[in-house]
């Protein structure tokens, strides 16, 4: 005798549940690695067994509806269930270390800093730190998480949670502030809009259009030298707030005309939501409370 007369038909489970989580079939299809058909086949293969129709369908929409909402969330808690009893049964280390990569910069000037306070308050979460931009592949092993700025497309399989918005503002030397429109400007390659991003943020004038010229300025490599010129007395930068808060803190830096949002933020990527990993959800909750800080 079948103990689980009313179980649906396992293999439908899975694109059933990616689906509701993406509302398209098209997402789940791209996250489980077969084509759309096979979903739609699935899909329908679990309403016959069911008999009743789990999403509303429009020419262009897809939409769960409530007892698919309520199936699915049953389905991804024993979905959790059976991943945490597989990697208990196969000896693999539930409680290993993340590897965690971050854009370079804010890793050393943001991030490093803070390890200890991650330490002591997250005890249970072991982190290493990878230096690293742009979108980053979970498939090909190596990473479990990434902190990137949303300045890219992100394949829509890939878990993105919200960590804090982007301000930037010109920074300087603290004794350079009174005239920081007529201080050389300072570029860097890897985000060579940032003077553009800030006259449209601030929608006032840039130290070009107010006296300064860029024949006087310097081009560096990276963000990160930029901000040490800046630091150095060389000119004045474009400085993200979460970059540069700590010196201006220190009085290092000055910002004289303050920071705006640019429209871009920072978000925590993950190949699945964080909260079906303990050590994840844990290493989020300390993200969170340490990136309020930026949003003050």
């Amino acid at each position: 005798m079948n103990p689980w007369p009313d179980l649906p038909p396992p293999n439908t489970l899975l694109p059933f549940e990616a689906t509701v989580r993406h509302a398209s079939m098209t997402a789940a299809a791209r996250e489980l690695h077969v084509t759309h058909g096979a979903v739609s086949r699935q899909i329908r293969n679990l309403e016959r067994a069911l008999g009743v129709s789990l999403f509303e369908r429009g020419a262009r929409t897809l939409r769960p509806t409530p007892e698919a909402h309520r199936l699915a969330a049953v389905v991804r808690d024993a979905l959790d269930r059976i991943d945490a009893a597989a990697r208990e049964v196969s000896g693999r280390d539930a409680d290993g270390p993340l590897t965690l990569s971050c854009e370079p910069t804010l890793l050393m000037r943001w991030l490093i800093p803070r390890l200890p306070d991650l330490t002591v308050s997250v005890p249970e979460v072991t982190v290493h730190l990878s230096a690293g931009g742009g979108p980053v592949s979970f498939d090909r092993g190596g990473v479990d998480l990434a902190i990137r700025r949303d300045d890219f497309p992100c394949p829509v399989e890939v878990s993105r949670t919200p960590l804090f918005a982007e301000r930037i503002g010109p920074v300087c030397r603290p004794e350079l502030a009174s005239g920081v429109d007529r201080l050389p400007r300072l570029h860097t390659r890897t985000r060579p809009r940032a003077w553009e991003d800030w006259r449209h943020a601030a929608g006032e004038p840039g130290p070009d259009e107010a006296g300064g010229t860029d024949a006087a300025g310097q081009t560096f490599e990276h963000f990160y030298l930029t901000l040490q010129a800046a630091a150095a007395g060389v000119g004045v930068a474009i400085g993200p707030y979460a970059l540069v808060r700590d010196d201006v803190e220190r009085g290092q830096l000055a910002a004289p005309h303050g920071f705006r949002p640019d429209g871009s933020s920072y978000v925590l990527l993950s190949p699945r939501p964080p909260e079906r990993d303990e050590r994840v959800a844990g290493l989020l909750g300390w993200l969170r409370d340490r990136t309020a800080e930026l949003e003050a």
